[in-house]
């Protein structure tokens, strides 16, 4: 059993993603009639929780578009619930160490090979654990200077799909400001570490661009899974258009 997200990265190149920061009941819908690949729902940063997921997530059972889930933590238990709501990935912030990658997977897979509780949510899903977890995709989110240090440590982790670049967290882990992420040598030199580092291994390497001209110079530099930008984002610069053109 493949996830809408498994089979998208089996057919493209690149996929680009939206990003979903609040309750929105019509976003993730948007962003598939616009073509995009999949959407991904902030519980980190995000006015979200997992059962706000949980109930997008079931809005989207008939609407083509993969789904990815970002947490603040490898805590099994949100990651639990977000995949017996139906999402394809879960997205870990702040991967520092291969252990917490480690505790990322085991938190996907069903005893004696992890700690997930059986109790899917969604009826699409069906009832056969070893289904359930074939349809999961991990990343880890590489945005720091430890994170970088451990990134061959981290990609070695068996499970692992991928890692997941924050750019802002990496520039500010770097000593510089969110707005030099696209900016600065160092920023740009480590995004092209992690890149080669994950591609190395083969896995999967994304990155949360935040436009579509640093997602396409990102898509250049070897990203297959690139997030181009939220909703609320899109809903300001579609409106800041109107407007213009209003006046």
């Amino acid at each position: 059993m493949t996830s809408r997200l498994q089979d998208a990265l089996a057919a493209k190149r690149h996929l680009w993603g939206g990003w979903v920061v609040g309750p929105t009941i019509i976003g993730p819908e948007e962003f598939a009639r616009a073509g995009y690949d999949y959407v991904g729902f902030d519980v980190q940063h995000g006015y979200l929780d997992d059962a706000d997921v949980a109930l997008l997530m079931r809005r989207l059972e008939h609407v083509p578009i993969a789904s990815a889930v970002r947490l603040p933590s490898a805590d099994p238990a949100p990651i639990g619930r977000v995949l017996d709501a139906g999402a394809d990935a879960v997205i870990i912030a702040m991967v520092e160490s291969a252990e917490t990658a480690a505790a990322a997977v085991a938190a996907t897979k069903y005893a004696p090979a992890g700690v997930r509780s059986y109790g899917p949510l969604s009826a699409s899903l069906g009832v056969d654990p070893a289904a359930h977890e074939e349809r999961v995709s991990v990343f880890a989110m590489i945005e720091t200077v430890r994170g970088v240090s451990a990134l061959d440590e981290i990609c070695a982790v068996p499970g692992l799909t991928g890692v997941y670049v924050g750019p802002a967290d990496l520039a500010i882990s770097l000593g510089h400001t969110p707005a030099q992420a696209w900016t600065e040598p160092s920023v740009r030199d480590a995004m092209e570490r992690i890149q080669t580092g994950a591609s190395s291994a083969g896995l999967v390497a994304g990155i949360h661009a935040g436009s579509g001209t640093h997602g396409k110079a990102m898509a250049e530099l070897g990203f297959r899974m690139i997030t181009l930008t939220s909703e609320s984002q899109a809903l300001r610069r579609g409106a800041a258009a109107h407007l213009e053109e209003a006046q």
